[in-house]
């Protein structure tokens, strides 16, 4: 026993030895607070041994920095590092008690934001937070009481590089596991508690670190002479609006309906013999809805929040990543706040966290003057779906937040159940699934079956409330539902090989757009959702030509019907290109040589549409030009917290 105790003490008073102990003691206190302190969401078991493995790498790599140090001031330093890692992790805990968030480096630029937690500050912190600090303590004792002996013997740099290659080797291991679990995970950005549960604290902090640089470096290189160029393109594609449509729901409440993952091909399809969405099939012939049959989503790796973006902006998403995570606090000129200077009073609901695709940044800078998050939800366990409230009774708790909002109203509610992969509890199914074996694509109808009665629930309640009959309606898909992967279940769903241009057709999403007094109908005409805001804004007789924007009005007679994909692909009434071929929109057969030409003008118009709108994305031109009768948004005017909701009388 003696022998053991010696040993172990041996150990401890070399570097390498105190080194060690004190990499344990932050690995585990990062997973503990990790763990318990933050609401990951941690659903499977590769997820708990990320938690539990990914502060390893990191805290090797930060705190061996100490090696470069000489004498007695590698324990100096290794202590100042393990306090300035413990530190980090204690301001986001507090931060995230307050906001339910993660610190950026752009929020530390918000004063605001410390300004709303200094006055709580007491109500923040815990009898217990002393523990977060304990370690250091215990360090220090030791060191202190000289129950560790001080080595001054530096290691050799062959070994300190042995030890940097041991942390970075552990960290690639973490990231490729992360990636098994959610693909993607650093190009498409989805949300901060992602990188923090897969990657761990101290590495988001690099990964924000890394985004928030890039990003301000692209900004500060902008000038306003960038903002020319666009100006230029913008006014010259401009498409005037429709005299039969401009104005025809002036004044009228706005009410968008954010269809999850919904694809157009479930509009009137059949399995075994039973509408998938009979709701949506009525609106088809509703008199004064008119149902577009050739519109597409145009998201990249943003998905639903490119979907957002482009609806109110008229940008394109970034091509990498999404804008909503790393373009939050840019200068807009978005539909809440265009509208909002008309008398409009603009909210979004949604029954996820506020943090997730940065929406409680990003909606400030449009300008929307409430955002419903979880936060005004009755969560019950029964009522939850992977990323949120279940859609019926996310409508249903909707109702009197909506009915707290002054008309005329600027909405959008954002449903969750219709997502990816497709989970559905027994007793919410009402139909059968398909039977392909491909359990995704199976599913897929049995929740978008239950989307369609949650849409019809509300609905009914629109019109049962009167405000069916003052409002402008738009049901919009945000983004495939079924991918590429599934090609071989999507053939026996469709009857037919899914070539690369059928799958092209597969990215068409459901657009409907009532109107009250507006004849209906189905319109062939091809669009994007680039082109519903300046469509929406002539509806309620805003002109868009003073505004930026990069989509024409959908009912304009000089509508662009030439469709830009992220990926820098088309679809045009004429030529579809995919993955750099171009085939007949008609026909589905590949250009005749003699057509090349024609696609290929086709193909630099788009990629100078997309080029341009990254320009403005990633430089944040808008800050530079100012349209007439539009003020600028101030962000500070804007705050989401919970609040209590008083129904308006009707």
């Amino acid at each position: 026993m003696n022998t053991l105790l010696h040993r172990g003490q041996s150990i401890f008073n070399k570097y390498i030895g105190f080194f060690f102990l004190t990499v344990i003691f932050l690995w585990v206190k990062t997973y503990i607070i990790q763990l318990t302190q933050f609401d990951l969401g941690i659903e499977n078991s590769l997820q708990k041994f990320l938690l539990f493995f990914n502060p390893l790498g990191s805290s090797l790599l930060f705190l061996g920095f100490s090696f470069f140090l000489k004498g007695r001031k590698k324990y100096i330093g290794l202590i100042i590092i393990e306090f300035l890692l413990s530190f980090l992790l204690y301001a986001n805990v507090l931060f995230y008690r307050f906001f339910n968030d993660f610190i950026t480096l752009p929020t530390l630029t918000q004063t605001q934001n410390f300004g709303d937690v200094s006055g709580s500050v007491t109500s923040l912190l815990r009898p217990y937070d002393f523990l977060f600090f304990i370690d250091i303590l215990i360090l220090i004792g030791l060191l202190a009481f000289r129950l560790v002996k001080i080595d001054v013997k530096d290691m050799n740099r062959r070994k300190v590089s042995v030890l940097f290659s041991l942390s970075l080797a552990i960290s690639c291991a973490n990231l490729s596991l992360a990636e098994v679990d959610r693909p993607q995970l650093l190009t498409r950005g989805f949300d901060r508690n992602y990188i923090v549960k897969y990657l761990g604290m101290y590495n988001y902090t690099i990964y924000d670190a890394v985004k928030s640089t890039k990003a301000s470096a692209q900004r500060v290189m902008a000038n306003s002479d960038d903002m020319t160029e666009v100006i230029n393109y913008t006014k010259s594609n401009y498409a005037e609006p429709n005299p039969k449509y401009f104005g025809a729901g002036k004044g009228m409440n706005v009410i968008y309906l954010h269809l999850e993952s919904m694809q157009n091909f479930l509009i009137n399809y059949k399995l075994n013999g039973e509408e998938v969405t009979p709701f949506l099939n009525s609106m088809v012939n509703e008199g004064n809805t008119m149902y577009f049959d050739n519109f597409y989503h145009q998201t990249g790796q943003g998905k639903t929040s490119d979907a957002e973006f482009m609806l109110e902006n008229s940008l394109f998403g970034l091509p990498q990543g999404s804008a909503y995570t790393t373009k939050g606090l840019n200068t807009y000129q978005a539909a809440p706040a265009i509208l909002g200077q008309q008398g409009y009073t603009s909210a979004v609901f949604h029954g996820n966290s506020g943090s997730f695709w940065n929406r409680n940044e990003i909606y400030k800078s449009f300008g929307f003057n409430k955002f419903f998050d979880a936060n005004y939800y009755d969560l019950k366990s029964q009522d939850l779906a992977e990323y949120g409230l279940m859609d019926k009774p996310f409508f249903n708790q909707s109702i009197p937040l909506l009915e707290s909002l002054p008309q005329p109203f600027y909405t959008k509610f954002i449903t969750v159940s219709n997502h990816y992969p497709y989970p559905i509890p027994e007793k919410d199914a009402t139909i059968a699934p398909a039977t392909t074996g491909d359990s995704s694509v199976d599913t897929y109808f049995q929740t978008a079956r239950y989307a369609d009665e949650a849409l019809k629930q509300f609905v009914d309640y629109l019109k049962k409330s009167g405000l069916y009959d003052h409002s402008i309606i738009i049901m919009y898909g945000d983004h495939y539902g079924i991918s590429q992967n599934h090609n071989k279940a999507m053939k026996q769903i469709m009857g037919k090989e899914i070539t690369p241009f059928e799958g092209s057709g597969l990215q068409r999403v459901p657009l409907f757009i009532h109107v009250p007094g507006m004849q209906g109908g189905v319109n062939h005409e091809y669009g994007g959702q680039i082109d519903l805001l300046p469509t929406l804004l002539h509806l309620v007789g805003i002109d868009s030509k003073d505004y930026v924007q990069f989509g024409t009005d959908l009912l304009s007679e000089q509508h662009d019907d030439l469709i830009p994909f992220r990926n820098g692909d088309f679809v045009s009434p004429t030529i579809t290109s995919v993955d750099g071929k171009f085939y007949d929109s008609t026909t589905g057969m590949k250009l005749e040589q003699e057509r090349i030409e024609e696609a290929k003008k086709y193909q630099k118009s788009v990629m100078q549409k997309l080029a341009l709108s990254d320009k403005v994305v990633n430089g944040d031109l808008l800050r530079f030009y100012t349209p007439d009768n539009f003020t600028p948004v101030d962000r500070s005017k804007y705050d989401y917290k919970k609040a209590d909701i008083t129904t308006t009388e009707k």
